[in-house]
């Protein structure tokens, strides 16, 4: 059975920082890559940064958006994906989840629970 499990979510204040931790289990990293994609408050899906891409297992890709501010990165002891988020603005608050992509079949396959980032003042 396949698993994700976000945490790390929580009230920041602008400028602050988060680190978001994905656990996943139950499928071979690799043949899925990891993204974390978010969602604002009445607002789509918007993907933000992918690791294992391609069949790399280390390859990461971010968006625009957040390129700069964000970090993804992979403990593959721990069976762990994490986004280091820094530099917040009050626009990046939204439920954050953590999604398994394959190239297979060219769709996110598996999904967390997600986890709630409120940054404000």
């Amino acid at each position: 059975e396949v698993q994700l499990v976000e945490s790390g979510g929580g009230l920041v204040q602008p400028g602050g920082s988060l680190r978001l931790s994905c656990a996943y289990s139950g499928f071979t990293f690799g043949v899925y890559s990891l993204s974390w994609v978010r969602q604002a408050p009445g607002k789509g899906l918007e993907w933000v940064s992918a690791i294992g891409s391609g069949g790399s297992t280390s390859t990461t890709t971010t968006a625009d958006s957040v390129k700069g501010r964000f970090t993804i990165s992979r403990d593959s002891a721990k069976n762990r994906v994490y986004l280091q988020l820094t530099s917040l603005k009050t626009e990046d608050t939204a439920m954050y989840y953590c999604a398994a992509y394959s190239d297979e079949s060219a769709d996110f396959t598996y999904w967390g629970q997600g986890t709630q980032v409120t940054v404000s003042s």
